[in-house]
């Protein structure tokens, strides 16, 4: 007779911790910068249901790794979770892929300790272990071999850009010290005109209307505001510092060129980058080239794209996917009867910075997107406005990676104007009207 009652309802039914147990041999580690602590959870060779449990140290060297990658492999471990901290992560992980070993990079938000128990290194472990046996843990995404060579010369790109930008602000405030209120007449104190005036300065040049006729374009016209702007007081310690600063970004400058063409020639030799006709035959458009035609997105957006998310999509399955690893999702926090919408997160800075801009710069073009920016800011304000347009980007760099065969077409601003409802449209408007006090007779024109 079966014995087992069924659960009232609002009643949990308790399983036991077998139940729970997805993965038999598993292996956590807890990396720090000098070391690992490894934990194992295996089968006991003779007492069924019961697990061992050890835990160990593992100097943070390749050697040291390797030879536990081989230990591991040999004691059969189906899978192995590491908690991603800093940069120190990395050797774990990729010479544990090299050994063949099936390797999860877990997110540290995502394994904290229970509260009320000792923090250490060995409990940290031995949980990440039981959270691993149990299933209760997400892969977070590390891209290809390929896609992380290309990654590093994107990134160090944008740290090179940042670097420039802070050079540039330290002339600017250089200027400042001098009384030199060139900034305040010129958008880029960089440019051509920019350049030889502060060049001059540096040379020796002081007359303010010497200096002002070396303008160039549409700063001509502005002669008797930069003859003002130039009244001031720059000395040869001025001069100096300026030219240390000029060579630093000039030096700079070098070096992004020389990045951003090994960038291109590292995307131009990846085959999954490139796109054959199947039909033709013919070589079609690279999804450097279809992320291109994006409003906002240039071929620098399109490097740092293809660096951060990859150029295969298995990994996001679909797009919502995709914006939802980006943090570009809206979030829904419920507490009871109360629902209110959560922040997006942190994300990936890099791929969120990039879209960032390349939404602002499609917000002020006369295309689908741009019309979208301006339907949500009248109602939802300039930042999520943004972020909605970002988001938008992303959902069409995903099909136009994920499928070779599409390219992108701009349904265009008057998309959402041919697809309103004009009756419920007037009755708005009527409302509206009445609200105001108006009495409102509807008479349709002739067709």
């Amino acid at each position: 007779m079966n014995t087992k009652t069924r659960p009232q309802p609002g009643v949990a039914e308790v399983d036991s911790p077998d139940d729970e147990r997805l993965i038999e041999r598993v292996c956590a580690v807890d990396v720090a910068k000098a070391s690992g602590k490894v934990c194992i959870r295996v089968p006991h060779d003779t007492i069924t249901g019961r697990r061992v449990t050890k835990v160990w140290d593992v100097s943070a060297t390749t050697t040291a790794i390797m030879a536990l990658a081989d230990d591991l492999v040999t004691a059969r471990i189906e899978r192995v979770v590491v908690e991603s901290t800093s940069d120190y992560w990395r050797p774990f992980v990729y010479l544990f892929e090299s050994a063949g070993l099936t390797t999860w990079l877990v997110n540290a938000r995502d394994v904290k300790q229970v509260p009320g128990r000792p923090k250490t290194d060995r409990i940290d472990a031995i949980w990440l272990a039981k959270l691993n046996e149990r299933g209760m843990l997400r892969a977070s995404f590390v891209p290809p071999v390929e896609i992380r060579r290309l990654r590093d010369f994107t990134r160090m790109r944008s740290d090179l850009i940042d670097e420039r930008s802070r050079h540039k602000q330290r002339m600017e405030k250089l200027l400042e010290d001098a009384l030199i209120k060139l900034s305040t007449v010129a958008s880029d104190i960089f440019g051509v005109s920019g350049r030889a005036m502060i060049e001059a300065l540096i040379n020796g040049e002081r007359d303010p209307v010497t200096l002002a006729k070396l303008a160039r374009g549409r700063l001509q016209i502005k002669h008797r505001e930069l003859v003002e702007a130039f009244t001031g007081r720059f000395d040869d310690h001025h001069a100096e510092l300026a030219r240390v600063l000029l060579h630093q970004i000039d030096t700079l400058n070098e070096d992004i060129g020389r990045v951003t063409e090994r960038i291109e020639a590292m995307i131009t030799a990846n085959p999954a980058a490139q796109h054959v006709d199947t039909g033709t035959g013919q070589p079609g458009l690279s999804v450097l080239e279809r992320l291109d035609e994006i409003p906002g997105v240039g071929r620098h957006a399109g490097h740092v794209i293809i660096a951060e998310i990859g150029l295969n999509m298995a990994q996001f399955p679909t797009p919502a996917h995709l914006v939802s690893w980006a943090k570009l999702s809206p979030r829904t926090i419920q507490s009871g009867t109360t629902n209110r919408a959560g922040g997006t997160g942190k994300g990936n800075r890099y791929l969120k910075s990039v879209l960032g801009e390349a939404a602002a710069s499609a917000s002020k073009t006369d295309t689908f997107l741009g019309e979208r920016y301006r339907r949500l800011v009248k109602r939802r304000g300039k930042q999520k406005a943004l972020v909605a347009v970002a988001r938008s980007i992303l959902v069409v760099c995903w099909h136009l990676i994920n499928n070779p065969n599409t390219e992108f077409v701009d349904l265009g601003s008057g998309y959402y104007d041919a697809r309103i409802n004009n009756d419920r449209r007037t009755r708005n408007l009527v409302r509206q009207l009445q609200a105001l006090g108006h009495t409102v007779t509807i008479a349709p024109t002739a067709a």
